[in-house]
């Protein structure tokens, strides 16, 4: 163990996780599980992707004012976005909360695939993680209510984290930068809050502008902009030869004409870039710019691209993260019933692999060498303000994001009960921060130390408005 933590390890094992006050207060979510359970099912039933989450952004504003909490909406240049508080002065916990749904994913709440993927679905669990936030900010207000302490809880509620980087403005903003702790988790298939980095990732769509023409009658006449995506692409292909391993590309053609004789006068591809570092992904990103341009030069076409999203890597604090795992091990996990048992084993027949519930009804042990996946714009927050989270059981284990699995069990109570984990955690985590300044300031120390005394944040998006039609 690290030297200067052990003072917090001692002052987390003497607080008393027992304490009745902690109790009482983690009761009152237990007893709200179903009130919680239909907010996230109907959010789940809105399906709404990127900024285009009017429904459910309205309901957890509706849930959180009635609770008592002041409304600011539309932040940052948002619509769907804003900031609900409660209580006044230090320290301040934010609590981070999401509720956007991904294209294409569109599935019923049953153990097979159902073909309806032109609309959209919650594949990555948002309606679970906006409104255990949610919870989790309302306990968090009862406690200081009950206790008669001073101190603010924060609601952000984050939309388009699904590639629309909603929290890098409201970093850029400034809205973080009076915030002492901010708390996050997500939906996933075993309980966990070991180190998971988070690559950075920059994106844009990119749109080749040539000449239409009858692709048999008169094909020299007609510049075809699909040539050129095709041609951008094939160098972006062999571009990947030459990066480091670490690095991941992918890209969609979002637009690529509209009838084989017509030759395509507008074309479209949506690239990503991801690496475990910003720099990295800044070079790498600019090599796919240049093969933009080659590509329209090759072809007679021009181009221009559009940023749509940029996020940070996470930075994990080594304060509040082992916080974190020693209180999901408190909270502990949660028991299939028979139904939920027999709905799980058909979900990975799918996935062709046996159900093991270990890490549903325990927590994966702590580690800090768990392997990078996706990204997030929680990565700007945690380059603001010292951050720890962790992921909830709210899939069937070995179910991997993104998937029709994934939609599935989030519109049951497997979803339900992964959600209460994750709120009753984020809740002891915020109580016991309350209670202990201390651990707030060790915190600070280490996010300065592992930011850097002289780090100026710059968003990987720059200066452009939210990209609110990017999923249009």
């Amino acid at each position: 163990m690290r030297p200067f933590l052990s003072l917090i390890f001692l002052l987390i094992l003497t607080m008393g996780y027992s304490q009745s006050k902690y109790k009482s207060i983690l009761q009152t979510i237990d007893n709200k599980q179903g009130a919680y359970g239909e907010i996230a099912q109907q959010i789940w039933s809105y399906a709404e992707m990127g900024y285009q989450e009017e429904q459910s952004s309205a309901l957890l504003q509706k849930t959180l004012q009635a609770e008592g909490f002041t409304i600011e909406a539309g932040v940052a240049e948002m619509p769907t976005a804003f900031v609900a508080s409660f209580g006044s002065g230090s320290p301040v916990i934010g609590i981070l909360g999401e509720y956007d749904a991904l294209p294409g994913l569109s599935q019923q709440a049953v153990p097979y695939k159902v073909s309806n993927n032109a609309k959209a679905g919650h594949a990555c669990g948002h309606h679970l993680f906006g409104t255990a936030s949610v919870a989790a900010a309302i306990a968090l207000k009862n406690y200081l209510q009950k206790e008669g302490k001073s101190g603010t809880v924060r609601f952000y509620g984050c939309p388009a984290e699904e590639g629309g980087s909603g929290k890098v403005y409201m970093t850029r903003a400034g809205l973080f930068n009076d915030v002492d702790v901010a708390l996050h988790w997500h939906a996933d298939s075993k309980n966990s809050a070991s180190v998971r980095p988070a690559l950075a990732n920059k994106s844009a769509k990119f749109r080749f502008y040539g000449v239409s023409a009858h692709a048999a009658g008169a094909p020299e006449k007609g510049r075809s902009a699909l040539d050129a995506v095709e041609a951008m692409n094939n160098m972006v292909n062999m571009m990947r030869e030459h990066v480091t391993e670490s690095t991941r590309i992918h890209y969609v053609i979002t637009r690529g004409g509209e009838a084989p004789n017509v030759v395509p006068n507008f074309a479209e591809v949506y690239y990503y870039a991801r690496h475990k570092t910003r720099d990295e992904v800044t070079k790498v990103f600019d090599r796919i710019v240049n093969a933009a341009k080659g590509a329209a030069l090759g072809t007679g076409t021009t181009m221009e691209y559009e940023m749509i999203g940029g996020t940070h890597e996470l930075l994990f604090n080594d304060v509040l993260q082992p916080m974190v795992q020693k209180n999901l091990e408190t909270i502990g996990g949660y028991t299939y019933t028979t139904e939920e048992k027999a709905f799980a084993e058909k979900i990975a027949e799918t996935l062709g692999e046996p159900l093991e519930t270990k890490y549903v009804e325990g927590v994966m042990p702590y580690s800090e060498n768990v392997k990078a996946g996706g990204s997030t714009d929680v990565g700007d927050v945690s380059f603001a303000v010292p951050t720890a989270g962790l992921r909830a059981a709210t899939w069937v284990p070995g179910t991997p994001a993104h998937s029709w699995q994934a939609v599935a069990a989030g519109g049951t109570s497997i979803g339900e009960k992964g959600m209460i984990i994750a709120a009753k955690t984020l809740t002891l985590t915020g109580m016991q921060l309350f209670d202990n300044p201390k651990i707030i300031q060790a915190a600070k120390e280490n996010f300065i130390q592992k930011r850097g005394k002289d780090f100026q944040y710059v968003p990987m998006l720059g200066d452009r408005k939210p990209a609110l039609n990017y999923r249009n």
